[in-house]
């Protein structure tokens, strides 16, 4: 029973549903990014380099044997998955450099000066009531 309180409690402090906000969250941005590279990137790389659909290149290994697919490298879609994971990093990386300067500049905000402690301000009273009799 303990173990169950502490997962609701778990659950409701909002880590398990803030960690299911960004998993789906970032399924979807891994999509986005995914289009952008399969359906506009690599269109222009390959028409930079030849009109080559870079996602169909492989280095074909041994010889084809009838009713079986030849083996092969598939270097095109490797580059391809590569680009993509260098997207999302770097848009991860400019998240977290984001969210890090508002976290620094929260930290530097100047905070009011402390409340004066009670004997501050008895000596404060002290010091206010002595110029009163030394002015007179």
């Amino acid at each position: 029973m303990a173990l169950l309180k502490e997962f609701k409690e778990f659950v409701i402090r909002g880590n398990l549903v803030d960690m299911a906000v960004g998993v789906i969250i970032g399924g979807a941005f891994g999509k986005i990014v995914t289009s952008l590279v399969n359906d506009v990137i690599m269109p222009i790389i390959g028409l930079a380099i030849g009109n080559i659909d870079i996602s169909t290149l492989e280095y074909k290994l041994g010889e084809a044997v009838e009713g079986v697919e030849q083996a092969s490298i598939k270097y095109g879609m490797f580059l391809q998955n590569i680009l993509n994971f260098i997207i999302i990093a770097f848009c991860i990386f400019v998240f977290i450099k984001i969210i890090a300067n508002m976290k620094k500049k929260e930290e530097e905000a100047p905070s009011a000066p402390p409340a004066p402690t009670n004997e501050e301000v008895l000596l404060a009273e002290i010091r206010d009531a002595l110029n009163k009799m030394s002015n007179k």
